[in-house]
């Protein structure tokens, strides 16, 4: 096995999910695992709003910048951007099967094209002294597994890769939706052990229909790394445990009551700054997944999240709803007030 340990666990980027709100949760949940921001083009990096794309909370790390496109000197100034201000690895998305991707010929388009994928790698790695990753797929279409997972992984090693995600489906460009391609194609997770037992020298990480810690603590077995995506985003409480249970510490939260404690600050901060908390409380929706009240919680927290001037109130209404609980006064805790969310503001503006 690699002995990176960093890549032993991680929360998969998804798009309109993994936004830094997303990510300023997920991390009151967790202090080790690895979170990715959603993709961005290497291209809106160049030329669009850099500073608003790139922001983030210092607490987010550690934190992985994924990238989209297609052409190697694009994204090496892409990965040097990301670098300067201050992510932790660089990940090239090569999974990705929407239209918008077919159409700019990067995603899992370049599952077709590994030599491709190789330069990409390649002028990254040149351009950066952090980590660079590729997530990719089985293979897209009529491709045989075998044989496309294999040539992006044997380009990825020789352009010196630091570790391939692997999405353990196929994806189908035609015929099946963005959506349809993540539960359609059949996942096949002995695949991707496969993989790392032919390499095992490339950190393998595997992605894709695993549900909770105890299925991912059986893939540590064969990889080196496992990344859930749906699962964590719709209940995100099962990340409270992942710093025991896979990396052997102690995680900043004992329950989800603590965890949805910790946002207080923030809501008030976005409070004073006029900015709507439904941005935060959204992706916090599922903490309470199958608990007593937890349907209550959702609505409270759906419906007055959204009101001007709403703030931590809303989220004790809401928590209130939930059998055991408690009684806490609405102050958030001592000391400073967390850092400035940058993102929050531009994205307002």
């Amino acid at each position: 096995m690699a002995p990176n340990q960093s890549f032993r666990f991680s929360v998969a980027p998804m798009m309109e999910w993994t936004d830094s709100y997303c990510r300023l949760f997920h991390r009151a949940l967790t202090r080790r695992a690895r979170l990715y921001t959603e993709m961005v083009t290497a291209a809106a990096l160049i030329h669009g709003p850099r500073r608003r794309l790139l922001a983030f909370d210092p607490s987010e790390q550690p934190l992985a910048l994924q990238i989209g496109g297609a052409t190697p000197r694009e994204l090496a100034l892409a990965a040097r951007f990301g670098e300067a201000e201050g992510y932790q690895e660089i990940n090239l998305n090569v999974g990705c099967p929407s239209d918008r991707v077919q159409d700019g010929r990067f995603g899992a388009c370049l599952m077709r094209e590994p030599s491709l994928v190789g330069d990409c790698v390649a002028a990254m790695k040149a351009a950066v002294s952090l980590p660079v990753t590729v997530k990719c797929r089985l293979g897209v279409d009529e491709q045989d597994p075998e044989e496309a997972l294999d040539r992006v992984a044997d380009v990825a090693v020789e352009a010196r890769v630091d570790a391939l995600i692997v999405h353990a489906r196929k994806a189908w460009l035609s015929g099946l939706s963005p959506k349809e391609n993540r539960d359609i194609p059949p996942l096949d997770h002995a695949r991707v052990h496969r993989l790392k037992s032919r390499l095992p020298q490339l950190a393998v990480i595997i992605n894709g229909g695993i549900s909770n810690l105890d299925e991912a603590k059986a893939h540590l077995a064969k990889v080196d790394g496992v990344m859930l995506g749906r699962a964590a985003y719709h209940n995100p409480a099962l990340l409270i445990d992942v710093d025991a249970e896979i990396f052997g510490a102690q995680g900043p939260v004992a329950d989800a009551f603590e965890a949805a404690r910790a946002m207080r600050p923030h809501l008030a901060r976005l409070a004073r700054e006029g900015i709507p908390p439904h941005g935060l409380t959204r992706h916090m929706l599922g903490l309470f997944q199958g608990q007593v009240g937890a349907r209550a919680y959702r609505r409270i927290l759906a419906t007055e999240a959204r009101r001007p001037g709403a703030g931590p109130e809303a989220l004790e209404r809401a928590l209130a709803c939930l059998k055991g609980a408690g009684a806490e006064p609405l102050e958030g805790p001592p000391g400073d007030p967390p850092p400035r969310f940058d993102a929050v503001r531009e994205e307002a503006a």
